[in-house]
């Protein structure tokens, strides 16, 4: 089985889930108001020096200030402060970057009140979403990324990615992005740029070029704080970075989001549009593909991997704590020392699909079973480098250490995905007493006629637990059938495994869910 990308869209989210031989193995919600993601470039306003920190706090629209710190500033932070005044302050059309003379580069070790003052406008870029209490993390060291490439603007350098292992290829890649990029402008060459041709690199070059020289042109008089180049939306940007020829289907629930994806997929790789497929009809996508049960599984502080054994997740302000335990495990003829590395292993492979999914981010330290075997605990880091090593975030693997224990360090752009696992009983609210079963219809039906006389609706869909809507929905002259004649509406009843036995949702004709 190949790899697969499963697109929910609703009015409030939009959720998108790779899986991998039917196993979910990545997951990204994004909200359809999402603002400050990861890559948004801002003309921002200096409010604050801390000297003490060497940095700045940056107001770019967000409840809190933006942090900057120095070291985050780039050596040609003067250039592009320069070029950006020029800017705003131009009469007629802004300067090719070309023609513009640098400024020499900032001092590493200087003073970040040397470089900026307070009030100041400045250009800078999402580095980390806003995470808990924090504002946005930036960086005034401007990228700007295509499909094949990356654009560094104020840069004269080219960087070729390490997974490109042909030293051939590497050569014919830095030749060629040498011979056509402009002045002034770094390249980073991405992974699936290999075996591409020059015409396909020079015009993404060009189109990058394009983008980021023609934002300037909207810039005069402009006033902070304001989006002066955004990046795509999640689901293009994931695109952009996973899509090869090693995915089967992509699986979309929405017609109008289908059409935008397939015109992005055109634009980037034709010859895997046709794996782009709409996906239409009464069940939940999520629901049709085995989605919501893997979440449910794999969200929570215990997660089972197999053969009785067990990861128990925690999470503090600081760091992130996992636990492998081996249950009631055992295996006749295999000492413990061989036990102990056999759930390791497996806990392994566990532990690096649980970081992706969850997006969990700085330190995570692991207290794997104790192997006393030096051998053994080197074949445990080589086992969590080998299941890491298709996970995009930067990230850093220590070995074990002899009490058997393991650091990784990964990176955090955005806040850690949280599923509840766990629900709150929506019948008994905790209490553990319920009415009768026998009523349960009779009170459905009561909210219903409640909500369809509220909105004055002639439309509504109702999801409930598979069974209720087997019971709501048998026979001719089905409960739905006599309720939806009762009410004058028209009712669709939708079977939603993720409900729990007496829950049920409401729906609108446009999908948003009515809370009563």
């Amino acid at each position: 089985m190949g790899n697969e990308i499963i697109i929910d869209v609703t009015p409030s989210e939009i959720v998108i889930a790779h899986v991998k031989d039917k196993q979910l193995v990545e997951l990204s919600k994004e909200k359809s108001n999402l603002q400050f993601s990861v890559g948004d470039i801002y003309l921002g306003k200096v409010k604050k020096i801390m000297p003490g920190l060497n940095a700045v706090f940056v107001d770019v629209g967000y409840e809190k200030d933006a942090f900057l710190h120095y070291l985050d500033l780039g050596p040609q932070v003067q250039t592009l402060q320069k070029y950006l005044e020029t800017a705003i302050q131009r009469k007629g059309k802004a300067t090719s970057m070309q023609r513009f003379k640098p400024e020499p580069d900032i001092d590493k070790k200087g003073k970040i009140a040397d470089t900026l003052r307070v009030g100041q406008s400045i250009l800078v870029q999402v580095a980390k979403e806003p995470i808990s209490t924090k504002g946005p993390r930036l960086s005034s060291e401007i990228s700007i990324a295509g499909r094949n490439i990356v654009l560094i603007p104020f840069s004269d350098k080219v960087s070729i990615s390490q997974k490109i292992s042909s030293s051939d290829e590497k050569k014919r890649l830095r030749m060629l992005i040498q011979s056509i990029k402009p002045k002034h402008y770094g390249v980073i060459i991405r992974t699936v740029a290999e075996g591409k041709s020059s015409e396909t690199l020079e015009e993404e070059l060009h189109e990058l070029v394009r983008k980021w020289e023609g934002a300037f042109e909207e810039l005069r008089d402009a006033k902070p704080p304001k989006l002066f180049l955004g990046e795509m939306n999640r689901t293009s940007t994931i695109l952009r970075d996973l899509l090869n020829g090693t995915f089967s289907n992509i699986y979309v629930n929405d017609e109008k989001y289908y059409s935008q994806i397939r015109e992005y997929i055109a634009s980037i790789a034709p010859e895997t549009e046709k794996i782009l497929k709409l996906v239409r009809g009464g069940v939940p996508i999520l629901e049709r593909f085995g989605i919501n049960k893997q979440i449910k599984a794999l969200f929570g502080k215990t997660v089972s991997i197999r053969n009785g054994a067990y990861l128990i997740i925690e999470h503090t302000e600081a760091l992130h704590v996992i636990d492998v335990n081996s249950g009631n495990r055992t295996k006749l003829g295999n000492d413990q020392e061989t036990n102990a590395l056999e759930v390791n292993l497996v806990a392994a492979q566990h532990i690096a699909q649980q970081l992706r999914l969850r997006d969990m981010g700085g330190i995570i330290v692991i207290d794997f079973i104790d192997m006393y075997t030096v051998e053994h605990r080197q074949k445990l880091h080589e086992k969590m480098k080998e299941a890491m090593s298709d996970d995009r975030a930067k990230h850093n693997i220590l070995p074990v250490s002899k009490f058997g224990l393991m650091q990784i360090t990964r990176q955090r752009v955005r806040p850690e995905l949280n599923e509840q696992a766990v629900e709150k009983c929506p019948v008994c609210k905790g209490s553990g007493e319920i009415v009768p079963s026998i009523l349960f219809d009779d009170e459905l039906f009561n909210h219903l006629s409640y909500v369809i006389e509220q909105d004055r609706l002639k439309h509504i869909t109702v999801r409930v637990h598979p069974y209720i809507a087997a019971y709501l929905t048998k026979g001719l002259f089905s409960l739905r059938w006599k309720w939806a004649k009762k009410l004058h509406c028209s009712m669709k009843i939708i079977q939603d495994s993720s409900l729990s036995f007496f829950e049920s949702k409401f729906f609108n004709k446009d999908g948003e869910e009515i809370i009563r």
